[in-house]
Parts: C-alpha cells; structure tokens; sequence
C-alpha cells in the first residue's frame, strides 16, 4: 500500500485568528457578556403579577368575598388549569398564533404591522406578542416607538425566566378588561356571573376582544361598541375555522352583559383569613356558602325590626368537625357597629354559663339533678343576688333549677364548687373568660350569673362540647375540619344528662315543642341576659350543629326589656329550622346513669334552714310614705322554710302580686305592727316592727 506524505502527518492544526477576528471575538463576548448583566441588573417587575385580589372560599369551593388590590383593582389570578382551554386556544389563535414558539418576539407579525404603518400612516395591525403585551402591563409607557423597543427587550427577558404556559397565565391574570377589572376571571366573574370555565362562543369572543380597547369596548357604558367588537371576533373565528358561520351567527344574537357586583358574604371571616394568609390568592375556609347567605338574610330580617343602633350576630358550629360553618358578625354595615365583628366582641354572657355550672357539679358527683337546693333570699359573703323575675320558689331541684334559670341556686352551686376551680374548667376547654379588673386576681360568685367577659365564639365552643359528649376542641375556621386535639370537659353521660334538662326547657312563645312537632329539631338550649338589659343571647344544640345569638347594641348601650329569651332565642330556633330536619340518630343507652355516684340530696346540707324573717327584721324602725291601697308599700321576705309562704300584719293576710310573687305589705297608717310568715309545714316566724312618718 501506498503512504502519502499528507497521510503520515497528524491532526492540522487550526490557523491562528488574525487581528481583526480577535476584535470581533472579544466584542461579541463582551456585548453577550454586558447584555447578560444588563439582565440581571435591570431585570422585568414579573413580581407584579403575584399583586393578586385575595379570593376567600367556602368549604366546597365557592366563592364567598373578594378584596381589590392596593391599588383598588379587581385581578384574580387566572391559572390555566381552570380556564376553558378552547377559550385559550382561540385568544392564541388570534392574538399572537405563533405563541408556542416565537422566542417572545415575532419578525413576521412586526414586520407585517410595520408595513402596514408606512403605508397607512397610522397602527392598522397590531404586532405585539402575547409576551411583549404582558411586558407593557408590566411596566405602562406612552404608545412610542421607543416603547416598543423596550417592550421587545423585555420580551426576550422574560421568555428567558418563564415557560410559555407560565407567561400566558401572567398575561391573563392582568389583561385589561374596563374599569378596575383586571384578569381574564375578574371580566368572567363580573360579566358572566361565574370562573371562566366554560365559556360559549359570544362570550369568549366578548373577553377576547376588550383588552385591545378596554375602556372603549365596557359593556357596561358602551353596550353597541362592545357588541361590535365581539362580533368582529366572531367573525374572525369563522375565518380562522374555529367556529362555523352558523355558529358565529347564534353568538351575534346573544345579548350584551352588564356588570354585577362580586358576591360579598362573611366579610369578616374572609377579613380575617386574608390577614392571616397575606400575599395569597385563593384562601379556602370552612364557612358553608349556603347556610352563611340565609343567616345572613335571617339577621338582616330580625334586625330590621330593632331600633337602627341594634345588631343581631349569629354562629353555626359543625359539632363533628367544629367547623364553623356560619359567622355572622352583624346585620349589615350599613347599621351602627357593622364593621365590628360581633362574634369576637367581649360582652357579658348572663346566665348563659350556668349549664356548665351544673354539668361540673354532676359530673364530681358534688350534686345531681334530682339534688334540691334553696331558692330563697340568701346572702353570700358581701354578694346577695336575686331572681331575675324577683320570684323565689323554695326547694327546687338543680335540673328545675336550670331549666327555669333561677340565679339562687347556681350561686349556690358555684359556693360548692368554687369559683376558681369553675374559671379553671371553662379556661380548660377552651373559653377566653375575661376578668373584671377589680377581680383580676380571682374569680367570684358573680360567675354564675355571667360577671365576666366572654365572645360568642368562646361560648358556641363551649356548647359544642356538650354536644359531643363533653370533649372540648377548638373551632376550625379554614378547610373541612378535622382532627385536632381534645380535651374531656365532662363525661358523656354528664353532657347528655344537661342536654336533655336544656331540651326540656320552656320553648318560646308560638314553638310547639319538638316532642310534639313532627319533624321539628329537638333544640337543647339556654338563654342569658347580661346586667341591665346589655346583651341578650341565646345558645343551643341540635342536629349535630351548636349556634349561637347575640342581639344588643354594640357600643353596649342597654336596651331595657330586651331578653334573651324574648330577642334572641326567636332568632336561634329559626337558624335551626334553616339547617334543616334532625337526622335520625340512634341515642346511645345509658346503662350507668342510675348508677352515677351518689350525690348530696340537699345541696347545703344539713337539715333544712329555719323559717325567718329578713325584712323587716323584728324590732326595726321602718319609714313609709304613703299608705292605704294605693301606696307603694313594703317587700316582705323570709328565708328557710318550705314553700310556699303566707304572710300575716296584725292577723290580716297579706296579698301576693300576681306578677312578681312577691308578698307585698301596705300599712294603713303609722304605729306598731307583728309581722308573721307561715310555711307549707306550718311553722311561723313573727316580727315586731314600727312604722312611722318622715317627721
């Protein structure tokens, strides 16, 4: 074989670079490597694209309230995902058709436009990507040549950080729609009424041709130009064949929408969940669209009837889950103290508190329902509290007692458990109970009358756990709930024990009782009213939910006669008729219920008090100023005994007020009188008293 010299030699070596090419070299690099630096140092604002309205959702999904961005725009963010991928396909179509694979600048489209501007003298075509118009909503400038340089440049920069799908999703979450409207969902919601997932041909046609001239093509000031906008669109639809002739024709018949406003419900949950989730677009909480709308109307309808200064509040709590499902904080902003939460507010609860008074007392086996306590005058220390009807009843039993609210015999009852050890249990399950500054330190007998500070929402928590068997969690305000960990307040026997005294209450006025009412919910429930007519509340338990009712004003001006009974507890049965009909549930038996440990039978213990005399006490000098039938004459009371009482003056009976039930004495005129007081068993206790003028 023969070897050529030129085989025998090795790899040819590359011809040096000549002068001129190194210069070319090392310019290029050096123009690659400034360009790359100018893009870091001067990178696009794509931050502004996260600038979303924050969306607050129910439990399933739907949309509750929306709030404008700082700078008072609607934008949602749009994600690709939940936009009808035909709408997509046909914007691509016609705005920028080489999309998918342009590197965010098009030769042909501006090439295109730029011949058309020299020959028409003005923008007949327009040659912006999809890419280089979210570059100008990015940053706005005037409509120059100069801008669309930059425009260009920023295109390139962000096709450099995004995918195309990312871009395109920034482009349609701050597309110009007229007005504050931004974003392709913000247009839909407040066009269509609805997320634009589905879309028909006019109405895509419609979000596809506003951003081109947004404040000139608003549907809602400019109906005709609007129309014609769109169908220009549809027929470029039919052009491109995405849509038939036909099709096209139908869409040009379809009415111009106008604009609605946004839902709005639960402003302040939804107020709430954004602070706490700042910078996100979609917050999904556990409140029920459904159920939140018709409490909202019930408070708004039972407002209506009260003085302008009053609210009414409500809270619905899944007892399972302890998802609240509904909260209410006010009739409506438009009546004194809306912008204030009313479920979060610290008020008096009245007697509110007191079935958890007895259910402390059950469950450690201090009393039982069937224990019998004095409802009688009686003073506690330096604390002498009375019925709220002024009335007093002897021996009653404790369930009697709390069915009927007698304040006598849950002060009693909180003297035997203690106030300290009671504040204790209701902090352990969950209840913010706030102090009166004068008993920062401890907690006094006036906590079984609701002395203290408390929210609807601590209170509904509380209830909520005798609903499920005595375990206390805390409330669940986003998402479905679930577990979370609990704490056993009393036993289940305990809570089903209260709520059966609570279910047997006297009902309202005109509500036939659920034992009687087919289909009815079988409502436990307790009323309050705080010191002076300040709040009045209602709380109940049935079909697996606990709600609660606040009606007062909220600067806390009292409302003299309004009762919790008589405002609120209306309110509370018709927010359980609104949940619906109990499901039929299969009451546990229990079997240990008569075999409880046993309890004292009379909660003071002992033999029974005495039968005395506490006004007026024997030997007292007592001035009156007028006398006879119509004078305002004496309240008599007496303590110990058993009920009912008579009273004597000077052998005469004394009448009983048919209203108060209170023994009521008039002397006729001055001198010295025996006073005398016979019980049920017949055992007296006598007075001598004078009575006398003012000289």
């Amino acid at each position: 074989m023969r070897v050529f010299p030129s085989m025998r030699r090795g790899p040819r070596a590359p011809l040096p670079l000549t002068a001129k090419q190194k210069r070319w070299t090392s310019g290029l690099i050096a123009l690659l490597l400034s360009l790359f630096a100018l893009d870091l140092i001067f990178p696009p604002p794509l931050d502004r694209v996260r600038e979303v309205s924050p969306v607050v959702l129910d439990h399933n999904g739907e949309w509750l309230m929306a709030f404008t961005t700082r700078q008072g725009k609607w934008r949602l963010e749009a994600r690709l995902d939940e936009i009808d991928p035909e709408f997509q396909r046909r914007l691509i179509a016609i705005e920028d058709a080489r999309f998918w694979f342009h590197p965010g600048v098009d030769p042909l489209a501006l090439a295109r436009a730029s011949i058309s501007y020299a020959r028409q003298g003005r923008v007949t075509q327009g040659g912006s990507t999809i890419t280089m118009q979210l570059a100008r909503l990015l940053e706005p400038r005037p409509r120059t040549i100069q801008s669309k340089l930059i425009e260009i440049v920023r295109a390139f920069q962000i096709e450099r950080r995004w995918s195309k799908r990312r871009i395109l999703a920034a482009y349609l979450t701050m597309a110009p729609y007229g007005g504050n409207l931004e974003g392709v969902r913000a247009a839909s919601r407040a066009y269509f009424g609805r997320d634009p997932q589905w879309l028909d041909d006019a109405e895509m046609a419609l979000l596809i041709a506003l951003p081109q001239a947004p404040e000139a093509r608003r549907p809602d000031r400019h109906p005709e130009a609007a129309r014609a906008a769109r169908d220009r669109v549809l027929d470029m639809m039919a052009s491109a064949r995405l849509i038939s002739a036909r099709r096209a024709e139908e869409g040009k018949q379809s009415a111009v929408p106008s604009r609605a406003p946004f839902p709005f419900s639960a402003p302040h949950a939804a107020e709430e969940l954004v602070a706490a989730h700042p910078g996100e677009g979609v917050i999904r909480s556990s409140i029920d669209a459904n159920l939140q709308r018709d409490l909202e109307a019930l408070a708004r309808t039972r407002a209506a009837s009260l003085e302008r200064d009053a609210q009414v509040a409500i809270m619905a709590v899944d007892i399972r889950s302890r998802a609240v499902r509904a909260r209410v904080g006010g009739a409506g902003r438009d009546r004194a103290g809306g912008y204030i939460d009313m479920t979060r507010a610290i008020r008096s609860p009245g007697s509110a508190l007191k079935p958890f008074l007895y259910a402390i007392a059950f469950d450690e086996g201090i009393a039982a329902p069937e224990t019998l306590v004095r409802d009688a005058p009686r003073r506690f220390g330096g604390y002498l509290p009375e019925n709220f009807d002024r009335r007093f009843h002897g021996d009653v039993t404790l369930e009697d007692a709390l069915r009927h609210s007698l304040n006598l015999p849950a002060v009693a009852t909180l003297e035997r458990i203690g106030a300290g050890r009671f504040h204790a249990a209701l902090t352990r399950a969950g209840a913010n109970v706030r102090l009166p500054r004068r008993a920062i330190s401890e907690p006094g007998l006036a906590l079984a009358l609701g002395g203290v500070g408390m929210r609807l929402e601590d209170l509904v928590q509380l209830y909520a756990a005798l609903g499920d068997g005595g375990r206390a969690r805390p409330l669940v305000t986003e998402g479905e709930g679930g577990f979370a960990l609990s704490r056993r307040f009393v036993r289940p026997d305990t809570a089903e024990r209260v709520i059966d005294i609570l279910a047997t209450s006297p009902h309202p006025a005109g509500r036939v009782p659920a034992q009687v009412a087919q289909g009815a919910p079988r409502v436990a429930f307790k009323t309050g009213t705080s010191y002076g007519f300040r709040d009045a509340w209602a709380l109940g338990v049935a079909n697996g939910y606990a709600i609660g009712v606040w009606v007062g004003r909220p600067d806390g001006t009292p409302r003299p006669g309004a009762t919790g009974r008589e405002a609120a507890l209306p309110v509370l049965f018709e927010a359980f008729d609104l949940i619906g009909a109990p499901a039929p549930t299969q009451r546990p038996v229990d079997e240990d219920h008569h075999n409880a440990a046993p309890a004292l039978t009379r909660l003071e213990g002992g033999e029974r008090e005495g039968l005395s005399i506490l006004f007026p006490p024997s030997g007292a000098e007592v001035l009156v100023l007028d006398y006879g039938r119509g004078s305002r004459g004496l309240s008599l009371s007496a303590r110990g005994g058993r009920a009912p009482l008579t009273w004597y003056a000077e052998g005469e009976r004394v009448d009983t007020e048919p209203t108060s039930g209170r023994a009521i004495w008039r002397p006729s005129a001055p001198g010295f009188y025996d006073v005398t007081v016979v019980d049920a068993d017949g055992e007296s206790a006598h007075a001598r008293v004078r009575i006398r003028n003012s000289g």
